[in-house]
């Protein structure tokens, strides 16, 4: 254990970034499953609003690659388009 009290701040903080760090990235992954996994049309498509949004909130912090992002959201449109065309 740190014995410093600036040590034991940092610890404290690290801890509490590492908790918000873990549900952003579940939030970030279960939209994105919830996304795709999703037939209806109407769902999907007020759920990709929330999900592009989310990566895209995402990668500008840095806590994914943009490229990833990019990957995910165009997936996500994929799925959408796919959706739309066949009704």
């Amino acid at each position: 254990m740190a014995n410093h009290p600036s040590a034991k701040k940092r610890s404290r903080s690290s801890l509490k970034k590492k908790l918000v760090n873990k549900m952003n990235e579940s939030k970030m992954k279960t939209l994105v499953k919830k996304t795709l996994t999703s037939s209806d049309k109407d769902e999907v498509q007020k759920l990709y609003k929330e999900t592009v949004a989310t990566l895209d909130r995402s990668s500008t912090k840095g806590k994914i690659h943009k490229n990833t992002a990019a990957r995910r959201k165009s997936r996500l449109t994929k799925h959408l388009n796919k959706l739309t065309a066949a009704k």
